[in-house]
């Protein structure tokens, strides 16, 4: 499917030339392609945001299995590196927005590809809205004016709930805008948001290590793990921490169709957006667990890495991190609500959703699909409402809507496996708009996929399994701790009712061509 300006080598310019390249699938260059490499690296760093998430879930990850969780870290890594692996070879072959509706309905036809989408979109609509309510960790911390509702800033209080969902909707506000006026003020925004992260962690991790207390033998040390019988249940249940964090590297898939040459930047920056997290992050996690002033006093689980940095930072130093980590969540924020706007765009342009023809259109002048941002902010706003009502619930959608993530990937990397086994070959011989090979995983293209689909249902197992700890910690709503399952058996009939069934898809694939 490579454009044949691509395949003769014509020297034309790449815009052009990727333009052309997307005609082979039947679509028009609608979106402006103003995104080069970095931009899509920080597309997919920003969705992960190591600053953000680990600032959050520290103390989730401690509080199961002890200094030693940092193991599971590299685990997950590892795992989900063998997806990445898969998602790059897709991402050459297939640069088009919404990436895992794209590929895997490629691979795996129209009904796998819609649940794919359905899944991943609910997924990030509830993931933004996490993102954004962490602000109610941060702001009110750096200046207590930023508690506009009460003046208890804590998360779980009356006030800290609402000024939480007051401060989150600001912010998706603020995203909502950026998206709509067009992808060069995204990219801008979260270019300069993903350096300041990036010094940040630097300098965090120089901080951590200058004040360590303990060597790096602690990662060795199992401490008094809780809520599990015996400690390897512990362990696997602290990897519920990496987990949530690294998700989301993916997102250069997502912006496909605005990067240039994304057939070669594409697989290059999803593979790099999760290594570059995944370093920082245990780098992080080794140097919290070496500063912090206690390991037994319990303060470590329960405040996690505020904790630590609390102790090791004065004013303004103090101060300056917390802006940063505000910086981040806004960056995160945006990324997560960019790709999921472009998720529904390329839903709807296929057809797939109610109100298409609406949310496909796209902005002449900003080149950028509008309504599918503000719808997305919307929705986002809508999830927020329920951490006034009920935190606990807030909370447990947060944990539940990962297991839909790791289910739309598990949509890509499943049937991929089954087109290998059935002869696909990752098409060979094609080029990208300058001539270059594709990114190809060759021979060990069937071990790594079968390894990465083991990964992906062992994990939906660990994030689905029903842990009081994790989705009734309270004790008070047994129901909820089910929700893991019962969502997904929910979100599953509920896409059953919303497939579009009698509408034919405007431009079907042949999936039996993989396999000849």
């Amino acid at each position: 499917m490579t454009s044949a300006l691509a395949q003769s080598g014509n020297t034309e310019t790449a815009p052009d030339a990727d333009s052309d390249d997307l005609g082979q699938f039947g679509y028009e260059q609608q979106l402006h392609r103003n995104l080069g490499r970095f931009a899509s690296f920080a597309a997919g760093f920003s969705f992960v945001s190591i600053l953000t998430t680990i600032f959050q879930l520290f103390g989730l990850g401690f509080g199961f299995g002890g200094p030693a969780f940092f193991w599971t870290w590299i685990v997950v890594f590892i795992g989900q590196y063998l997806v990445a692996l898969c998602f790059a070879e897709l991402a050459a072959r297939y640069p088009l927005s919404g990436a895992i509706y794209q590929w895997s309905r490629r691979v795996g036809g129209e009904v796998l590809g819609w649940f794919g989408g359905w899944f991943m979109i609910l997924a990030q609509i509830v993931t933004a809205s996490a993102a954004a309510i962490a602000l109610q960790v941060v702001l009110p911390a750096i200046w207590s004016g930023f508690q506009f509702i009460g003046d208890d800033p804590t998360l779980t209080s009356v006030s800290g709930a609402a000024n939480a969902v007051l401060l989150g909707s600001i912010l998706l506000v603020i995203t909502t805008t950026i998206n709509c006026i067009g992808v060069k003020w995204m990219s801008w925004v979260t270019t300069v948001g993903v350096i300041c992260e990036i010094v940040g962690v630097v300098a965090i991790i120089g901080v951590l290590f200058v004040h360590a207390q303990r060597g790096p033998e602690v990662v060795f040390d199992t401490g008094v793990h809780g809520g599990e019988p015996g400690y390897i249940w512990a362990w696997i249940a602290s990897g519920l921490m990496a987990a949530y964090v690294m998700v989301g590297f993916g997102s250069a898939g997502e912006l496909a169709e605005e990067t240039r040459n994304p057939r070669r930047v594409a697989p290059k920056t999803i593979r790099q957006a999760l290594s570059v997290s995944a370093l920082g992050g245990a780098l992080l996690i080794i140097g919290a667990l070496m500063a912090a002033p206690s390991l037994t006093d319990g303060r470590l689980a329960d405040e996690g890495l505020p904790y630590v940095l609390n102790t090791v930072l004065t004013s303004p130093w103090g101060t300056l991190l917390l802006v940063d980590v505000a910086v981040a969540i806004l960056i995160c924020t945006l990324a997560i609500q960019t790709a999921a706007s472009r998720l529904m765009f390329s839903m709807a342009r296929d057809g797939r959703l109610p109100f298409s023809r609406q949310l496909s259109s796209v902005n002449r002048v900003t080149g950028t699909p509008i309504l599918p941002s503000v719808v997305i902010g919307v929705l986002c706003i809508l999830v927020l409402l329920v951490n006034i009502g009920n935190d606990a619930i807030f909370a447990t959608l947060t944990s539940v809507c990962i297991i839909l993530i790791y289910l739309a990937y598990l949509l890509v990397t499943a049937p991929l496996l089954y087109r290998r086994l059935q002869g696909w070959k990752g098409e060979r011989g094609q080029v990208d708009s300058e001539g270059h090979p594709l990114f190809s995983l060759g021979r060990l293209g069937l071990p790594i996929n079968a390894a990465a689909v083991i990964y992906g249902a062992v994990m939906v197992v660990n994030l689905a399994w029903p842990r009081a700890d994790i989705y009734n910690p309270s004790g008070s709503m047994p129901l909820m701790q089910w929700a893991g399952p019962l969502t997904v058996v929910i979100v599953i009939g509920l896409g059953l009712l919303a497939y579009p069934r009698r509408t034919p898809h405007p431009r079907p694939v042949d999936t039996g061509r993989l396999s000849r």
